[in-house]
Protein backbone atom coordinates (compact mmCIF):
# COMPACT_ATOMS: atom_id res chain seq x y z
CA UNK A 1 0.00 0.00 0.00
CA UNK A 2 0.79 3.94 -0.20
CA UNK A 3 1.57 5.15 2.70
CA UNK A 4 1.90 8.87 3.62
CA UNK A 5 3.42 10.07 7.05
CA UNK A 6 4.47 13.51 8.23
CA UNK A 7 7.13 14.09 10.16
CA UNK A 8 9.16 10.69 9.44
CA UNK A 9 13.11 12.28 10.33
CA UNK A 10 13.42 10.88 13.63
CA UNK A 11 11.94 9.84 16.81
CA UNK A 12 7.64 8.42 16.20
CA UNK A 13 7.24 9.17 12.93
CA UNK A 14 10.45 7.43 11.89
CA UNK A 15 9.67 4.29 13.40
CA UNK A 16 6.13 3.63 12.15
CA UNK A 17 7.88 4.72 8.56
CA UNK A 18 10.67 1.60 9.26
CA UNK A 19 7.71 -0.23 10.45
CA UNK A 20 5.74 0.40 7.32
CA UNK A 21 8.82 -0.22 5.31
CA UNK A 22 9.54 -3.75 7.11
CA UNK A 23 5.92 -4.64 6.09
CA UNK A 24 6.50 -4.13 2.08
CA UNK A 25 4.36 -0.77 2.05
CA UNK A 26 5.53 2.16 -0.66
CA UNK A 27 6.63 5.11 2.34
CA UNK A 28 6.10 8.57 1.45
CA UNK A 29 7.69 10.99 4.33
CA UNK A 30 7.08 14.80 4.84
CA UNK A 31 9.29 16.42 7.37
CA UNK A 32 11.72 19.56 7.61
CA UNK A 33 14.46 17.63 8.47
CA UNK A 34 16.17 15.63 5.42
CA UNK A 35 15.89 11.92 5.23
CA UNK A 36 16.99 9.93 7.73
CA UNK A 37 16.05 7.08 6.33
CA UNK A 38 17.51 4.82 3.15
CA UNK A 39 15.25 2.23 1.80
CA UNK A 40 14.38 1.50 -2.34
CA UNK A 41 10.52 2.14 -0.98
CA UNK A 42 10.83 5.12 0.86
CA UNK A 43 10.42 8.69 -0.80
CA UNK A 44 11.18 11.90 1.60
CA UNK A 45 9.61 15.49 0.82
CA UNK A 46 11.59 18.09 2.80
CA UNK A 47 9.07 20.55 3.74
CA UNK A 48 6.75 21.78 6.33
CA UNK A 49 3.50 20.22 6.54
CA UNK A 50 1.84 24.10 5.88
CA UNK A 51 3.93 23.99 2.62
CA UNK A 52 0.81 23.87 -0.02
CA UNK A 53 2.87 22.77 -3.02
CA UNK A 54 1.91 19.06 -4.82
CA UNK A 55 3.01 16.32 -3.27
CA UNK A 56 3.72 14.13 -6.32
CA UNK A 57 2.75 10.80 -5.12
CA UNK A 58 0.39 7.63 -5.66
CA UNK A 59 -2.95 8.82 -3.80
CA UNK A 60 -2.04 7.45 -0.54
CA UNK A 61 -4.31 4.78 0.88
CA UNK A 62 -3.19 5.08 4.52
CA UNK A 63 -2.24 8.80 5.66
CA UNK A 64 -0.72 9.06 9.52
CA UNK A 65 -0.46 12.85 10.90
CA UNK A 66 2.70 12.47 12.85
CA UNK A 67 4.58 15.63 12.85
CA UNK A 68 4.48 18.53 15.56
CA UNK A 69 6.32 20.82 17.77
CA UNK A 70 6.23 21.71 21.10
CA UNK A 71 7.12 25.44 20.79
CA UNK A 72 4.10 26.99 22.43
CA UNK A 73 4.24 30.06 19.69
CA UNK A 74 3.85 27.57 16.57
CA UNK A 75 1.80 24.80 18.42
CA UNK A 76 -1.62 26.11 17.47
CA UNK A 77 -0.77 26.76 14.01
CA UNK A 78 1.32 23.41 13.07
CA UNK A 79 -0.49 20.79 15.60
CA UNK A 80 -3.56 21.46 14.71
CA UNK A 81 -4.33 24.25 11.74
CA UNK A 82 -1.10 22.89 9.68
CA UNK A 83 -2.38 19.22 10.50
CA UNK A 84 -6.17 20.09 9.39
CA UNK A 85 -4.75 21.25 6.10
CA UNK A 86 -2.59 18.33 5.61
CA UNK A 87 -5.30 16.27 6.25
CA UNK A 88 -7.59 18.24 3.72
CA UNK A 89 -5.57 17.52 0.74
CA UNK A 90 -6.12 14.01 0.56
CA UNK A 91 -9.65 13.16 1.91
CA UNK A 92 -10.93 12.83 -1.55
CA UNK A 93 -8.35 10.47 -2.75
CA UNK A 94 -10.37 7.15 -3.74
CA UNK A 95 -7.74 4.95 -2.78
CA UNK A 96 -7.80 6.39 1.12
CA UNK A 97 -8.83 3.02 3.51
CA UNK A 98 -7.27 4.84 6.80
CA UNK A 99 -6.35 7.85 9.03
CA UNK A 100 -4.26 8.10 11.71
CA UNK A 101 -3.12 11.11 14.23
CA UNK A 102 -0.74 11.01 16.80
CA UNK A 103 -1.80 12.84 19.34
CA UNK A 104 -1.05 12.83 22.95
CA UNK A 105 -1.90 12.00 26.36
CA UNK A 106 -1.74 15.41 27.20
CA UNK A 107 -4.92 16.18 25.29
CA UNK A 108 -6.63 13.90 28.14
CA UNK A 109 -5.30 15.18 31.40
CA UNK A 110 -3.72 18.98 30.14
CA UNK A 111 -0.37 18.12 32.15
CA UNK A 112 1.95 19.75 29.33
CA UNK A 113 1.71 23.42 28.31
CA UNK A 114 -1.31 25.05 27.33
CA UNK A 115 -0.93 25.87 23.36
CA UNK A 116 0.25 22.23 22.77
CA UNK A 117 -2.04 20.64 25.14
CA UNK A 118 -5.05 22.40 23.10
CA UNK A 119 -3.58 21.90 19.61
CA UNK A 120 -3.72 18.15 21.15
CA UNK A 121 -7.30 18.27 21.79
CA UNK A 122 -8.33 19.49 18.81
CA UNK A 123 -6.52 17.06 16.87
CA UNK A 124 -8.46 14.64 18.61
CA UNK A 125 -11.74 15.70 18.32
CA UNK A 126 -11.08 16.72 14.89
CA UNK A 127 -10.47 12.77 14.45
CA UNK A 128 -13.21 12.43 16.01
CA UNK A 129 -15.21 14.28 13.12
CA UNK A 130 -13.59 12.87 10.29
CA UNK A 131 -14.48 9.45 11.67
CA UNK A 132 -18.41 10.32 11.24
CA UNK A 133 -17.52 12.35 8.05
CA UNK A 134 -15.99 8.83 6.31
CA UNK A 135 -17.45 6.53 7.67
CA UNK A 136 -19.76 6.01 5.02
CA UNK A 137 -17.09 5.40 2.74
CA UNK A 138 -15.32 2.44 5.15
CA UNK A 139 -12.72 4.98 5.99
CA UNK A 140 -11.17 4.15 9.31
CA UNK A 141 -10.05 7.13 11.59
CA UNK A 142 -8.24 7.32 15.12
CA UNK A 143 -5.70 8.89 16.54
CA UNK A 144 -2.56 7.43 19.38
CA UNK A 145 -1.74 9.71 22.30
CA UNK A 146 1.42 8.58 23.40
CA UNK A 147 2.48 8.91 27.33
CA UNK A 148 6.16 9.46 27.42
CA UNK A 149 7.72 7.74 24.56
CA UNK A 150 12.09 7.14 24.48
CA UNK A 151 12.93 9.41 21.56
CA UNK A 152 15.70 12.14 21.24
CA UNK A 153 12.59 14.84 22.01
CA UNK A 154 13.01 13.39 25.24
CA UNK A 155 16.89 13.44 25.92
CA UNK A 156 17.43 15.79 28.84
CA UNK A 157 14.43 13.43 30.45
CA UNK A 158 16.53 10.54 29.55
CA UNK A 159 19.99 11.85 29.74
CA UNK A 160 19.34 12.64 33.84
CA UNK A 161 19.26 9.89 36.11
CA UNK A 162 16.90 12.10 38.35
CA UNK A 163 14.29 13.37 36.16
CA UNK A 164 14.36 9.97 34.18
CA UNK A 165 13.85 7.91 37.60
CA UNK A 166 11.25 10.79 38.41
CA UNK A 167 9.05 10.11 35.40
CA UNK A 168 8.93 6.42 35.34
CA UNK A 169 7.71 6.44 38.97
CA UNK A 170 4.61 8.41 37.83
CA UNK A 171 3.27 5.12 35.56
CA UNK A 172 2.29 2.10 36.92
CA UNK A 173 4.92 -0.12 34.75
CA UNK A 174 7.74 1.59 35.90
CA UNK A 175 8.75 2.84 31.99
CA UNK A 176 7.75 4.66 29.38
CA UNK A 177 6.99 3.19 25.74
CA UNK A 178 9.23 2.89 22.88
CA UNK A 179 9.07 4.57 19.50
CA UNK A 180 8.22 0.92 17.89
CA UNK A 181 5.43 0.18 19.85
CA UNK A 182 3.77 3.08 18.78
CA UNK A 183 5.07 2.11 15.57
CA UNK A 184 2.98 -1.31 15.63
CA UNK A 185 -0.05 -0.04 17.29
CA UNK A 186 0.05 2.34 14.02
CA UNK A 187 0.32 -0.42 11.38
CA UNK A 188 -2.25 -2.22 13.08
CA UNK A 189 -5.10 0.42 13.50
CA UNK A 190 -4.57 1.46 10.17
CA UNK A 191 -3.65 -1.92 7.78
CA UNK A 192 -5.20 -4.90 10.11
CA UNK A 193 -7.97 -2.94 11.68
CA UNK A 194 -11.52 -2.67 9.83
CA UNK A 195 -13.98 -1.67 13.14
CA UNK A 196 -12.37 0.31 15.27
CA UNK A 197 -13.08 3.86 14.27
CA UNK A 198 -13.55 7.09 16.43
CA UNK A 199 -10.89 6.32 18.81
CA UNK A 200 -8.29 8.08 20.92
CA UNK A 201 -5.56 4.92 21.87
CA UNK A 202 -3.86 6.00 25.11
CA UNK A 203 -0.20 4.63 25.45
CA UNK A 204 1.34 5.86 28.58
CA UNK A 205 1.93 2.91 30.98
CA UNK A 206 -0.62 3.46 33.18
CA UNK A 207 0.46 7.41 33.98
CA UNK A 208 -3.11 8.90 33.36
CA UNK A 209 -4.11 7.58 36.70
CA UNK A 210 -1.61 9.76 38.33
CA UNK A 211 -1.54 12.74 36.04
CA UNK A 212 1.50 14.40 37.12
CA UNK A 213 3.85 16.63 34.43
CA UNK A 214 7.47 16.25 35.16
CA UNK A 215 10.05 18.16 32.97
Amino acid sequence: MNVLITGTSRGIGKAIAERFLTEGHAVFGVDLCPAAIEHPNYTHFTRDIRDERPLDIPDPEILINNAGTLEETDAIDVNLSGTIRFTERFLDSPALRSILFIASASARNGAEFPYYVASKAGIVGYMKYLANALGKRGITVNSISPGGVVTPANAHILESEALYAAVKNETLLGKWADADEIAALSCALTVENRSITGEDILVDNGEMLKSNFIW
